[in-house]
């Protein structure tokens, strides 16, 4: 089936304002059906999980929805989902919570390319009980994080790889399951940051080699929070902190407190938005195939986002290569629809002002990618990052590259 980007368009209310989103990569647009979900849990009958009642019933049914739906994302099981706040709260948890075992003389890779969620609370873990960090560096003139740059600095002493499954910045998907190859051959766990590549990529827990996998719903139309995908005989090793009548059942022993359960039911519906866009009707509805899986519909609507995606972002660059003075920074043989730019002769920031006047959002900054921004030249001010997403069409892209003609003093054609 086609994908019909204009029948996906009418699910975004937001998209209604006139605005051309390419800020996707730090945070999609909502859909409709993600938002009458949150709001359908919380104002309907909602109290703590249990089995008394139709609110305690509509918690725990929240809870489980929410596990089904993203092991099917994941390709995992459901007792090895944990929600949490963000991947950044989740990821300085486990730091916590893994770095127990480690000793003086052991060892943790990071690497220049990630998001500093996926750095920092590594490299404050290891400072705390001291343990050697090591770098593995990406090749900034060509986007590129060889494999060879991580095994190489595998030891008997390291105890924790963290790598990106995609980089924010520049789009940058590295061969992880070739990194976790190398990392298990010597005991080492390795934790992958999904973030970015959740939106674009549908993530096989199995297929990454990952020990554990972050995601955020809201880089891919749902709500703010965070995930955390693992396998449940991992967790079970694994000891938190935790309020003594709190349970010991895996995986609820990592989530603290009392749950969100209409950001869980949004996530499920974002789950099963990003499932339909390969059987989105003329209307916007969607039709399901009562015969295949979420995950296998899952499977055929990204394969549909990557064409669509692919097909704009190939248009969108033979462009910027006519442009004069765009530098492209994202080079990588395989890699996310990002791009970050930068201009000769026009700071970014001012670049992003101009285009918002013309009601085109595409927002720079170094977006928390401190170590690439820095290794690539561009030291804390980053560049200009153009993000597609689902709804993305034909008619945004023609706006951006208008703006960028105009910017940077080129006619129009």
């Amino acid at each position: 089936m086609a994908y019909d980007v204009a029948s996906i368009r009418s699910g975004f209310p937001s998209l209604e304002s006139g605005w051309a989103q390419f800020d996707g990569p730090g945070g999609t647009q909502t859909p409709r059906a993600v938002g009458d979900a949150v709001a359908s849990v919380l104002t309907g009958p909602l109290s703590n999980r249990g089995t008394v009642g139709v609110s305690e019933e509509r918690a725990e049914a929240a809870v489980h929805g929410f596990r089904l739906a993203m092991a099917d994302f994941a390709n995992a099981h459901p007792r090895g989902i944990v929600h949490g706040r963000s991947a950044t709260q989740l990821t300085y948890d486990f730091s916590h919570h893994l770095s127990k075992g480690w000793r003086a003389g052991d060892e943790v890779i990071v690497t220049s390319l990630d998001h500093d969620s996926n750095i920092r609370p590594w490299v404050q873990a290891a400072e705390r009980v001291g343990a050697t960090v090591r770098w593995a560096e990406f090749d900034p003139a060509t986007g590129e994080l060889p494999v060879e740059a991580v095994t190489t600095l595998i030891g008997e002493r390291t105890r924790l790889i963290a790598v990106t499954a995609a980089s924010n910045l520049i789009g940058t998907m590295p061969d992880v399951a070739a990194i976790a190859a190398a990392a298990h051959a010597t005991g080492a766990l390795v934790w992958v940051d999904g973030v970015h590549a959740g939106a674009h990529e549908l993530p096989d827990l199995d297929a990454l080699g990952a020990d554990f996998l972050t995601c955020s719903p809201y880089k891919f139309l749902g709500p703010h929070c965070g995930v955390l995908v693992s396998r449940p005989e991992l967790l079970e090793t694994i000891a938190p902190d935790k309020l003594l009548p709190a349970t010991q059942v895996v995986p609820e022993r990592f989530e603290f407190g009392t749950l969100p359960y209409e950001l869980l039911a949004g996530v499920t519906a974002a789950v099963d938005v990003l499932a339909g866009l390969a059987t989105t009707a003329h209307d916007g509805t969607q039709t399901t195939d009562a015969a295949h899986s979420r995950r296998t519909r899952l499977q055929a609507s990204y394969e549909a986002l990557h064409e669509h995606e692919e097909r704009l972002r190939l248009r969108l660059e033979a462009a910027l290569g006519e442009l004069p003075g765009v530098t492209l920074h994202s080079r990588a043989a395989r890699r996310t629809p990002t791009l970050l730019l930068t201009f000769a002769g026009h700071e970014a920031s001012a670049v992003t002002e101009r285009l918002a006047a013309g009601r085109v959002l595409a927002p720079s900054s170094n977006f928390y990618a401190l170590e690439a921004s820095r290794r690539l030249g561009l030291g804390d001010a980053g560049g200009l990052r153009v993000g597609l997403a689902p709804y993305t069409d034909d008619d945004d892209v023609d706006r951006l590259l208008a703006g960028l003609a105009e910017v940077l003093g080129t006619p129009v054609e």
